[in-house]
């Protein structure tokens, strides 16, 4: 090559290399107006469900429970199935029963409320509370019993458990009896307090019976709990995704069962609902051997639902609760089994939940619906392997990222207020794409009495895509008289509040040591960035420079006195 061709090589190179520079350094800018409230921010949050009801009262699982109680200030909601499934309560993955409902050899009702008490009990002990499902049906109820019990995730799942009851005068009488016997032990002050869900997902086989039969289940369910309960809060029908067609079809059905269809337990028109459910789950896939999630999805499905629910003015006011609402739809199913879940453990997974719960708050804006609910279909599984990319919360009591997010959003109250973001990607871009061109580096904030939170997020669809950013915070309208403002600042990110680089640094032990255990519960705990420190306001307004790299999460607390 002679001089002249590689000088105009080397400064080809330069000028590449300077623009990729300048394209590095751009400052994404986002603007928090604490003056500007959106209404209040309720905590939508702080719901947690799971398949497995005898994980509750384990060691890990009390645990856990305190730990996300502890976290928020309002009281924390959990789901659970198999609360009427026949069984000793042995617990198994998608799997539990508790023994509640058998019969005598005359046909007789028998009830057994032991395991039904202790898990309900372990949730009060630790200040949370019941979203209550009413499921699924008892061996000696079941149309069709045999064969009963699954194994997952060996042979056919859905099968005595799923079908109608042979008798719902049966049906009826036990759930009366369930309500009653709640009432008898927690007194009525607090079970008044509780949403009664019936069923779980009747649009699929987890209902082995036609639309109409789920009707007719959910009359003579609310009907039972109403005789024990008149203040009783029921609602349903907690079917799949409405992003499915088969799904909204369910949905509407319902909603116009409940508000003109003849009840099939009282005969008169409609039946009662004071909050309606329903479930919106992603679509991750392995492509070129990374993760790229489905948020397009469940924002879809979000959509959808909502737009049912409007779309019934005697209902649109109704408090929704997404009964599950996850980034995809099988927690008990492995990473190694299923690659396309291998999200689960690192940071990729509480950016996602991040960015999806403000998404959901502004459809919920957008669809002029009550969204009181986004539950997070996650918990812990008892005696697995450590970080085995299972969809919950804690590995054998070690704190995963995605809980310290919850921690972070437990920190957060008082007013919704504005935040612009120069990064921010729109919102029909993400229903019909999901976060796949750029990243989304954007934020929620609150402003309570004194002081400001902002949860703010970096994130990218495909795994480890998205590149560290320079964010420049700019935060206005605080009181004149907040002239000394402390500054926290957590992170969730690669290097903090993050147990499972930890773990891999450790050379993924399965057997930890104990000085090895006690580092990675330390990992797991919500970490400061940096100690805290005082800055000066100046006309209500203050600016932080926060680097943010991808897949990363920061809530910046600023208050004063």
């Amino acid at each position: 090559m002679n001089r002249k061709c590689f000088l105009q090589v080397v400064s080809a190179s330069f000028v590449l290399l300077f623009a990729h520079i300048l394209s590095a350094q751009v400052h994404v800018s986002i603007q928090v107006d604490a003056a500007r409230s959106l209404g209040p921010l309720d905590p939508v949050w702080n719901f947690f469900g799971y398949d497995e009801p005898n994980y509750t009262y384990s060691q890990h699982g009390r645990e856990l429970i305190a730990e996300l109680s502890g976290s928020n200030a309002a009281r924390v909601q959990i789901r659970t199935h198999n609360l009427l499934t026949t069984g000793d309560g042995t617990p198994a993955l998608k799997w539990g029963s508790t023994n509640a409902y058998t019969e005598d050899s005359a046909g007789h009702a028998v009830y057994d409320w032991t395991i039904v008490d202790k898990i309900i009990d372990t949730y009060l002990e630790s200040g949370a509370k019941p979203l209550v499902e009413i499921g699924f049906m008892p061996e000696a109820l079941s149309k069709h019993p045999e064969p009963y019990r699954h194994h997952f995730p060996n042979g056919e799942l859905f099968l005595g458990w799923t079908y109608p009851p042979k008798d719902y005068e049966k049906w009826r009488e036990l759930v009366y009896q369930m309500v009653a016997h709640c009432i008898a032990r927690y007194g009525k002050k607090e079970v008044v307090g509780w949403n009664w869900e019936v069923w779980n997902e009747p649009d699929i086989p987890y209902w082995h019976g036609t639309p109409e039969e789920y009707d007719k289940l959910y009359d003579y369910a609310v009907d039972g709990m109403r005789r024990a309960l008149p203040e009783a809060k029921v609602g349903g029908p907690a079917t799949t995704g409405p992003g499915s067609a088969k799904a909204a079809a369910f949905l509407k059905q319902f909603l116009q069962h409940c508000a003109s269809g003849t009840n099939s337990a009282t005969g008169k028109t409609g039946a009662p609902l004071d909050f309606i459910s329903f479930h919106a789950k992603g679509a991750p896939e392995v492509r070129e051997r990374r993760v790229q999630m489905g948020l397009a999805h469940e924002l879809r499905d979000v959509d959808e639902g909502l737009k049912i629910v409007s779309s019934f003015p005697r209902f649109a006011h109704l408090p929704v609760i997404l009964s599950e609402a996850d980034p995809e739809g099988c927690a008990a199913c492995s990473a190694k089994d299923h690659p396309q879940n291998a999200y689960r453990n690192g940071t990729l997974y509480p950016a996602y939940t991040a960015m999806a719960i403000r998404e959901m708050l502004d459809l919920n804006e957008r669809s002029k619906t009550n969204l009181a609910g986004i539950l997070t279909w996650a918990f812990e599984f008892e005696d697995q392997p450590y970080f085995l990319g299972y969809r919950t919360l804690a590995t054998n009591g070690i704190d995963k990222p995605v809980l310290d997010l919850f921690k972070m959003l437990g920190l957060m109250s008082g007013e919704r207020v504005e935040v612009k973001s120069s990064a921010a990607v729109d919102l029909d871009e993400m229903l019909k794409s999901g976060v796949r061109g750029k990243a989304d580096v954007d934020g929620l904030a609150a402003r309570g009495n004194h002081e400001v939170t902002v949860l703010l997020w970096n994130y990218q669809d495909d795994e480890a895509s998205a590149a560290e950013l320079p964010v420049q915070l700019n935060l206005a309208g605080l009181p004149r008289n907040a002239r000394r403002i402390l500054v926290k600042h957590y992170r969730i990110d690669q290097n903090h509040s993050n147990s499972y680089t930890v773990w891999k640094a450790m050379g993924s032990p399965q057997s930890p040591t104990a000085g090895q255990y006690e580092l990675l519960k330390a990992a797991g705990k919500l970490q400061l960035l940096e100690s805290p420190w005082w800055m000066d306001s100046k006309d209500g307004a203050v600016r932080l420079d926060v680097p943010m790299p991808g897949e990363s999460l920061s809530l910046v607390e600023l208050s004063w006195w």
